[in-house]
């Protein structure tokens, strides 16, 4: 059985990716495993003798292999499959495996990033060719040694073996076969013969968690390092005018006041630029002090004058512009098929609603936090960042210095959800090194996370459609949003292609409020809107809402439209999985059971709500969840992902708020700030469509679809149609709940 594989191999990129200036081979990340029968797993592994096996395998001399995982670890288990795969391949036993993070290295390893669930689909090939390749070499190492062909060889657990029942561990030819000529062509194992591909694996840094061990960028320490706390504008579009600092001084370990900006004014001047989120301008103050402690209270000691430099932006504003947009002339065509203004003239009926979010912040379990020394031979880095080579990049730009000299170390990360994409505390941090002279870690408090940060976008959708003849003949969507539209992708999502008269606009307004990526960006929300005006749909035409659905995915499958993102066949498969795994439609008394269905990052998601009301409530009880996203690495890891998605998309759906009042936020911590509650999280049943087709995304596409089939079975429950997020407040405000 054949793997569907887009991944181009060559020995000529291996060569360029796995040979090492000062000798042997490096061929992945880091994962340590025994390969000797005998052998037993060291508890400390720094002071073996590694041999340079290649840029992800380090072997020794004891028989031990190292696999390198280059990619941030934000949680979504990047660290346990990726090594998983090259493993898989290169024939070792998981057992015996240990994996450690790999540093930011440009000259061995490529898209170094945790973003866009994107990790294993673009690595999935790669790793596979590497542990083969890895593989073959010892193999031939072997052959040489015994004087045999290769091809009489076996390889299995780390051991050699030839037809005489000899054995040769990987460690006693990894010197021979890191001399040997990369071999072309090697083969890759059949799906049938998978060891470790597809078990259950436990996460490979699950005993330093819950132990407490050192892990993230929180726990980093060095010697002579010191604290800062930043003072950051308390209102957007504010700037600092003056401060006094000499409260802040008398704070028992507080060594300095400073201020910091010039370098990011000059890395701003010069046209440079973060994707689509904004640094900031402005001078910020910072307490330098012995210990996170005297830092936070200095800063609260600090008395600093604030002056507004552009608009004071407030939320009841930019609902009123969202919607000024979404009614002016001024939007952009995404896509448009066929003709919509005859379809909509010569409908049976026209349906149009208006759906709204507000902003979100992140909410990462672990602050914003970083480390950084800098000095004339290096500008030594550590922490949590979701790109960090984009940030090793901007800070030896700032700082002047070549690329060469920045030394990125990556730490586990407690949560990213898109925040860590953006490496504003890396800057910062990079910035007072450079001016104290001096290691320092800046250290955010939960208030400067939600008060100064980057944030989901306020969205408005409008959707319109023709119905004719029981069938929907039209669809046009707007969208207008803070800060624009980052993709261009989501014209070509379900419904493209299921309707022949189609077209997508999108607007958007301007603010000095810093917006960025949020788990599964703009669909998160998107989702929840097209999946709630499908069901409005489906009760105007008397069909079931699953069968609308189906019968318009026959419309795409076998299209060539090469624009679609999206399979009509694998949406399919997956919605009639869950439909059957949820007992679609036969629940018992009392039981409500609302449907959704979306696409993104690649991946075919279907879930169904089962509620009840208690006194008049909607309780979650469950949520059954059908999954395409091809080979599952680690069903342990991929059921994880979706769970987590899926109670983030409800708890935001149902009770998340922020807002803004004249530019400042209204929301500081969890005290105000509603997030789901223990006692609120369904069961999450999660069932994956089989099939060998190359791994897709997995740690987002579970949450888009949790708001709509959530929403819809609210509908089914209580006969109340939700058109804003959080319901909880659209609730309320309709005296729906009494």
């Amino acid at each position: 059985m054949k793997l569907h594989n887009k991944d181009n191999f060559s020995r000529r990129n291996f060569l360029k990716t796995a040979v090492l200036a000062g000798g042997g081979m490096l061929i992945g990340f880091n994962l340590l495993t025994a390969c000797k029968p005998e052998a037993k797993m060291p508890v400390d592994i720094a002071n073996l003798n590694f041999n340079d096996f290649n840029a992800f395998i380090k072997i020794s001399d004891e028989g031990y292999v190292t696999i390198f995982s280059p990619n941030p670890e934000i949680g979504q288990g990047v660290k346990t499959s990726m090594p998983m795969i090259i493993a898989e391949e290169l024939d070792v036993d998981w057992k015996n495996v240990t994996v450690a993070q790999g540093i930011l290295d440009t000259n061995k390893y490529t898209r170094q990033v945790a973003g866009g669930s994107q990790s294993i689909r673009f690595s999935w090939g790669a790793l596979r060719q590497t542990g083969a390749t890895a593989k073959q070499m010892l193999v031939n190492a072997a052959a040489i040694k015994w004087n045999v062909a290769a091809s009489t060889l076996k390889a299995s657990k780390g051991i050699i073996t030839n037809t005489n029942g000899e054995t040769l561990g990987y460690g006693d030819v990894v010197k021979e076969a890191a001399l040997l000529e990369v071999p072309e062509g090697v083969q890759l194992k059949d799906a049938k013969d998978f060891t470790i591909i597809g078990q259950e694996i436990v996460n490979v840094d699950i005993d330093k968690i819950i132990t407490g061990a050192s892990l993230f960028g929180l726990d980093y320490k060095a010697e002579g390092m010191v604290i800062a706390s930043v003072l950051r504008p308390p209102a957007f579009g504010q700037k600092l005018k003056s401060f006094n600092a000499s409260e802040a001084k008398k704070v028992n370990g507080v060594i300095d006041v400073i201020t910091i900006g010039d370098k990011v004014r000059k890395y701003v001047a010069a046209g440079k630029g973060n994707w689509t989120f904004k640094l900031s301008e402005t001078d910020k103050i910072v307490v330098i002090a012995e210990n996170t402690w005297a830092a936070i209270k200095g800063k609260k000691a600090l008395s600093a004058v604030w002056e507004t430099a552009s608009k004071a932006e407030t939320t009841e504003a930019h609902d009123t512009v969202l919607t000024g947009i979404l009614d002016g002339k001024n939007l952009s065509t995404k896509r448009e098929d066929g003709n919509l203004k005859e379809a909509f003239a010569t409908a049976d009926k026209v349906v149009e609603k208006t759906y709204h979010s507000p902003f979100l912040p992140h909410n990462c379990m672990e602050p914003m936090n970083f480390y950084a020394n800098v000095t004339a031979e290096k500008v030594h880095l550590v922490g949590p960042v979701q790109t960090p080579e984009f940030a090793a990049s901007v800070v030896a730009e700032m700082l002047e210095c070549d690329l060469e000299k920045v030394h990125l170390e990556m730490t586990r990360m407690g949560g990213g959800f898109g925040r860590r994409l953006y490496g504003d505390f890396v800057y910062e941090a990079a910035e007072i090194a450079a001016v104290i002279k001096r290691p320092v870690k800046v250290v955010s408090t939960r208030e400067d996370d939600m008060t100064t940060g980057i944030y989901k976008p306020s969205v408005k959708y409008r959707i319109k459609a023709a119905l004719k003849d029981g069938k929907v003949t039209g669809y046009h969507l707007k969208e207008a949003a803070i800060n624009g539209n980052m993709y261009g992708l989501i014209p070509n999502f379900f419904p493209a292609g299921c309707i022949p008269n189609y077209k997508v606009e999108t607007g958007s307004y301007n603010s000095n409020i810093t917006t960025g990526a949020w788990r599964a960006p703009y669909t998160n929300f998107l989702a929840f809107a097209e999946q709630s005006f499908f069901d409005e749909l489906a009760t105007e035409l008397n069909i079931d809402p699953i069968q609308l659905r189906l019968d318009l995915l026959q419309n795409v499958k076998g299209s060539k439209d090469k624009r679609i993102e999206y399979s009509g066949q694998r949406m399919e498969d997956t919605i009639k999985l869950v439909r059957e795994k949820a007992n679609w439609g036969k629940t018992s008394n009392g039981v409500y059971q609302g449907f959704s269905a979306y696409y993104s990052h690649n991946t075919h998601v279907a879930e169904v709500a089962d509620i009840e009301l208690k006194d008049g409530f909607p309780v979650i009880k469950k949520v059954t969840v059908a999954v395409d996203c091809g080979v599952v690495v680690n069903p342990t890891g991929a059921r994880n992902q979706v769970e987590g998605g899926v109670i983030d998309g409800i708890g935001h759906a149902m009770y998340s708020d922020f807002s803004f009042k004249d530019g400042k936020p209204e929301y500081k911590n969890f005290d105000t700030f509603r997030l789901i509650r223990m006692n609120e999280t369904p069961k999450v049943e999660v069932h994956f469509v089989e099939n060998n087709l190359s791994p897709t995304g997995l740690g987002e596409p579970g949450l888009p679809p949790a708001g709509g089939a959530v929403a819809n079975a609210i509908n089914a429950a209580l006969g109340k149609r939700i058109y804003s997020q959080p319901f909880i407040k659209e609730l309320n405000k309709s005296n729906v709940l009494g």
